[in-house]
């Protein structure tokens, strides 16, 4: 059964009641995973394992297509595991392995982005960070239920997966345009999250929270990145 047929838990002005020490543990667990993250991705950096990836990448031209293909299909994997899996152990191994997928995805607009663009990894993560701020108060001030996000973001994903796709088929660039419309994608995300996490995620299933908001930071960064990177061209 998912969250979203759980009786909805009441949360008002006045406090977070019992959601309290879940909503905690969810956002103790968001900062390990982003840590972890970042971990991860200066070690892949360092060790010469992101230039690997990016050799690989960059020695076929449907390279860029399988790392937005792996990026999609991990993050609806999150998705769907967050979603439905009441195993903790199930929830603990799904996010570090979404962590490593991300970070792998990552390598390679990082190694370009530390290599060419000085600055815009560090300038990416604080307009992120900030972003992600101010919607999760938006949402916690506001106590407003966002589920009706939920058949949006279906739909302008679709439109997302498709424009991916023809640019691959036709040959077209994706431009800046794309990723705006991708930002605010992730930011919608991101408020959706956020609601679940207030009113409607079981309360043990943190884990699973957590999983869910990573992923939607990490789609909201890899965006925001890239409009840096172009921006700097």
């Amino acid at each position: 059964m998912s969250y979203q047929q759980t009786e909805e838990q009441v949360v008002t002005r006045g406090g977070l009641g019992d959601r309290a020490k879940f909503i905690t543990k969810t956002y103790n667990h968001l900062l390990g995973a982003i840590f972890a993250f970042v971990l991860i991705s200066v070690y892949f950096y360092q060790s010469g394992i992101s230039l690997a990836i990016a050799e690989w990448v960059f020695s076929f031209g449907a390279g860029w297509m399988v790392l937005l293909g792996g990026f999609i299909a991990a993050s609806w994997a999150a998705t769907h595991i967050a979603h439905t899996s009441q195993s903790k152990v199930t929830q603990y191994s799904s996010l570090g392995g979404f962590i490593i997928a991300e970070a792998i995805i990552f390598a390679p607009l990082l190694l370009i982005a530390a290599t060419y663009h000085q600055g815009v990894i560090k300038s990416a993560a604080i307009v992120t960070l900030a972003g992600f701020g101010l919607l999760t108060a938006i949402v916690f001030y506001t106590r407003k239920d966002f589920s009706f996000l939920r058949s949006i973001m279906l739909w302008a994903g679709g439109i997302a997966i498709l424009a991916i796709i023809s640019s691959f088929i036709f040959g077209f660039h994706l431009g800046t345009w794309f990723s705006v419309g991708m930002i605010a994608l992730a930011g919608a995300s991101i408020l959706y999250d956020t609601s679940n996490v207030l009113h409607h995620y079981p309360e043990d299933r943190y884990v699973g929270a957590a999983l869910q908001l990573f992923a939607s930071v990490a789609m909201m960064f890899w965006y925001v990145l890239r409009l840096f990177m172009a921006s700097n061209d």
